[in-house]
């Protein structure tokens, strides 16, 4: 039986991609579509929105009538909207599975309390197959290389992104800063302008790039005395990150109740 599938944010850019990438995989049924109230969209073919053949399932705004006949929402839109949608999700006993962007430690926190609770959750700034190969290289290769190599992480998105760092900087720094015994907090400078001084040995430098349509490109910098070693993942399409999500979907279908990450459904 396919996995019964509701995405919120349908008509937006990314939302497009999930509805396409839902309606292509035999083993997903994309049930309902939501947007909200003010989308012109509403009433239309969730479908066609994305550039497909139509098939049958309007954009609408009943979170929960949408919620009542799905095993898993997929949401990508932005925090508030998850802080809203998240706890009732869980309250009926359908799946999370979430790439929504600006979440604070309290949404971190709440999602944490609705899995220990029962609900099946899959959370991540970056749900792309290869940034979650970069997540666990850079896990790797920052203690390896240690503390005479300074670590710079650059990021550029296209001249919309509302955010800044990406979700998915953010979460380097986080894994940069745990490998090297270091605080995300108080180590990880967000870029650098005046007589900045000399750089500190443990400071971990953050910085966001915004132009065109950059669908989403970072880099790792170690640079020591003599060389620099690079990691770098670049997105050329949302696909790659509507393609993970599905993988989520049904990692979840299988998982027992608890919050996990990419690297979990990905076996990293």
């Amino acid at each position: 039986m396919a996995i019964r599938t509701v995405v919120i944010g349908a008509a937006g850019r990314m939302g497009r991609m999930l509805v396409a990438q839902v309606l292509q995989d035999p083993e997903l049924a994309l049930v309902a579509a939501l947007e909200s109230p003010q989308c012109p969209f509403l009433g239309q073919d969730a479908a066609q929105v994305a550039g497909l053949p139509p098939c049958g399932i309007p954009l609408v705004q009943d979170v929960q009538s949408a919620l009542s006949q799905a095993d898993c929402l997929i949401d990508f839109t932005a925090a508030a909207v998850t802080r809203q949608v998240a706890p009732l999700a869980a309250a009926m006993g359908v799946s999370l599975v979430i790439g929504s962007t600006g979440l604070t430690a309290e949404d971190q926190g709440m999602l944490q309390s609705l899995a220990e609770k029962g609900a099946r959750i899959v959370q991540s700034p970056n749900m792309s197959v290869g940034v979650n190969l970069l997540f666990a290289l850079c896990r790797k290769v920052a203690p390896l290389l240690g503390e005479d190599y300074d670590i710079e992480v650059v990021e550029m998105h296209h001249n919309q992104k509302k955010d800044a760092p990406s979700g998915t900087a953010e979460r380097l720094g986080q894994i940069l800063a745990e490998a090297r015994g270091l605080s995300y907090e108080k180590d990880v400078r967000h870029g650098r302008v005046g007589l900045v001084g000399p750089r500190p040995r443990g400071e971990i430098g953050m910085h966001a790039l915004r132009g065109g349509d950059v669908v989403g490109d970072h880099t790792v910098i170690f640079a020591t005395e003599g060389e620099r070693v690079e990691l770098t993942h670049k997105a050329s399409s949302r696909q790659t990150f509507a393609k993970g999500a599905v993988r989520a979907v049904k990692f979840l279908a299988g998982a027992a109740p608890g919050k996990y990450d990419m690297q979990q459904v990905l076996g990293l």
